[in-house]
């Protein structure tokens, strides 16, 4: 009766791994066939339960690819390859590296060795050609833990699929999150550099490859921002800036006169009595922005004019020279004019003045203005209503 042994071959000796193998290797071979690639398949899903890696699970493919048969079953579960042919198989992988892979596979419980007296993998046949015995590696685990490595797969890709739906929500929180951070800095003038920095660094952490317990970590937080960024607009305000502000953000034009046409700021400063000092409708917005209306929500510009500001050109004029004590760069500001209009870029730079304690960097703000306008998704008339509104509540 032909006798497997189970121990290693040379200096290596015996370990609990080896041990656990051994009571494997005892095992009846169920009376059922396994494909190949699909045991291979699931391991690849699986292989982290299995604590094996990709490299590990090359050296197994090459291992299997020795088996004749898709299938794999029954009693002639043993191949031996020389490392020389198993080297070949792996795309030329070094024997010290192939020795390292094949003994966390026996570890592992995937393989069994079988070492022959002199340690070297061989087969006899008999006379019929058919294999009497065989020494090197036992596939015979792979069918024995079938239903457990398919099993495991499974778990893993759900598993995988509750990660990706996390990851997911996270990411449409945080995008909320980052509107509504924006639109509070840019249409009520709310510094809100600490909540940007936040978001900054979540959507940064996000970019890393995160387990379970890390991403729940990260929701949390997300959660508590995205909190934090609705609690900047009451009830009453959102409904406002939603109804009348965005809504007509879209029909801003000016008038078919020249931008730069004069346009005395007089008539603002001195309103007859029966004149109002502002719209009373946000509407008034669609027809154009009076230079008179924008020179009252934006004061600390005229500080910049010592002959006063009469027109948009000398609007335009001031507004360029401001841009330069706000830190903003030349480029930036030549950027904005290409993408809003000279007009437009003006009144978000005297804007962005009005409320210079409240900006961190004028430059990157505008920057990020500029980019929005290229989308279509900025006009400087939320910003204006936003501080007359400002004005308003002072005032009274």
């Amino acid at each position: 009766m032909q006798h497997i042994s189970t121990t290693p071959f040379g200096r290596r000796t015996l370990d609990a791994g080896l041990m656990a193998a051994r009571q494997l290797a005892e095992t009846a071979v169920p009376d059922r066939s396994i494909d190949k690639y699909k045991i291979l398949t699931a391991l690849t899903q699986a292989r982290a339960a299995f604590r094996v890696t990709d490299r590990d699970l090359a050296v197994l493919s090459a291992l299997v690819s020795f088996h004749q048969d898709r299938e794999l079953g029954g009693d002639d579960l043993i191949v031996f390859p020389s490392n020389a042919a198993l080297s070949e198989r792996t795309h030329g992988m070094a024997e010290s590296t192939l020795r390292r892979h094949l003994r966390a596979l026996v570890q592992a419980g995937l393989i069994l060795r079988h070492d022959s007296p002199n340690g070297k993998r061989y087969a006899t046949r008999g006379s019929t050609g058919a294999l009497r015995v065989a020494f090197g590696f036992d596939l015979k685990p792979l069918v024995i833990r079938a239903d457990e490595i398919f099993a495991a797969a499974q778990a893993a890709c759900e598993a995988a699929e509750t990660l990706r739906r996390l990851r997911e929500r996270v990411v449409l929180q945080l995008r909320d999150a980052r509107k509504l951070i924006e639109y509070a800095q840019e249409a009520l003038g709310i510094n809100t550099d600490a909540l940007d920095d936040q978001q900054r660094l979540l959507s940064r952490d996000l970019r890393r490859k995160l387990d379970q317990d890390e991403i729940k970590a990260i929701a949390q937080q997300v959660s508590e921002l995205l909190t934090h960024a609705k609690s900047l607009f009451p009830n009453d305000k959102t409904e406002e800036m939603n109804g009348n502000v965005v809504q007509n953000e879209r029909h801003i034009q000016y008038s078919t006169k020249s931008l730069y046409e004069s346009e005395p700021s007089k008539k603002m400063e001195e309103p007859e009595p029966s004149a109002p000092p502002r719209p009373t409708d946000d509407r008034d917005l669609a027809t154009k922005l009076p230079l008179g209306l924008v020179l009252k929500t934006v004061p600390d510009l005229r500080d910049y004019a010592p002959d006063g500001i009469k027109d948009w050109h000398q609007f335009v004029g001031t507004a360029a020279f401001v841009r330069g004590m706000l830190g903003i760069s030349e480029h930036a500001w030549l950027e904005a004019c290409r993408i809003m209009g000279d007009v437009n870029a003006a009144i978000t730079v005297a804007c962005m003045l009005q409320r210079a304690e409240h900006i961190a960097k004028p430059g990157g703000y505008l920057r990020s203005l500029s980019a929005r306008a290229a989308d279509g998704a900025f006009t400087p008339g939320p910003m204006v209503m936003a501080l007359l509104r400002a004005e308003n509540v002072k005032a009274a």
